[in-house]
């Protein structure tokens, strides 16, 4: 088994439990903007419909089709829209409450604890993520990643998004490693395991749900524990 010094992790979807988070804030939003008088019957319509709309939005972000600022704008406006609601009646703190009550949930994947502190006396540990650097932070103090970390790389901060191979090279800059040094750890097929594969460096595919992938990663774990057997 190859040795590495430094692990690359993903945070929203692979550590950060991104789907029960966001649910929570879009269940809570509904009932506090009573959108069921706005064309919104029920949060499960609302949560879908944010959904079909967010994945747009950031695979358009991903590959710089639009921008963080225009991002949060539309959101809610296409949200309503995709619900069959009125896109003018959007409430104008909603983006803004969303944000700050998203990145406050706790809520980890399963096993995220337990491998961190098995991997953490013997591995430096760091963050990729494509993420915005104030959600990101947020999210990670609220649910008590932080210290686990020494690390933390935004495409905000590096001006490149996964997969560009330059996020991985200024990573590998900042802690002086080598590729061979290295292994990245996440569920996106692209941004993740093509990311890595470009950068040239051994990479995990975390796939729960068993998805499936196109290209070719190093390895593929179903939850989090799996890494203790091959780290």
């Amino acid at each position: 088994m190859k040795t590495y010094q430094h692990l690359f992790f993903d945070l929203d979807h692979t550590l950060w439990d991104y789907d029960r988070n966001v649910q929570e804030s879009l269940s809570e939003l509904h009932q506090q903007y009573q959108l069921v008088n706005l064309g919104i019957e029920h949060s499960e319509q609302f949560i879908q419909s944010f959904y079909n709309v967010n994945f747009k939005l950031w695979a358009m972000y991903d590959v710089g089709k639009i921008d963080k600022e225009s991002l949060r704008e539309k959101r809610f406006k296409l949200v309503f829209e995709n619900a069959g609601a009125d896109p003018f009646s959007v409430p104008k703190t909603m983006e803004e409450d969303f944000m700050h009550r998203t990145s406050s949930k706790p809520h980890v994947v399963p096993y995220t604890f337990e491998i961190l502190e098995y991997l953490k006396p013997n591995y430096g540990l760091h963050i990729i993520s494509n993420g915005f650097n104030e959600s990101q932070s947020k999210k990670m103090e609220a649910s008590g990643l932080t210290p686990y970390f020494d690390l933390i790389v935004t495409s905000e901060t590096t001006g490149h998004k996964k997969p560009d191979p330059k996020i991985f090279k200024y990573a590998l800059d900042r802690l002086g490693a080598r590729n061979s040094e290295t292994i990245m750890i996440g569920d996106n097929p692209d941004s993740d395991i093509l990311g890595a594969i470009r950068a040239n460096i051994d990479n995990v595919y975390f796939d729960p749900h068993e998805r499936g992938i196109a290209h070719m990663p190093t390895y593929t774990i179903r939850h989090l524990k799996e890494l203790e057997s091959l780290l």
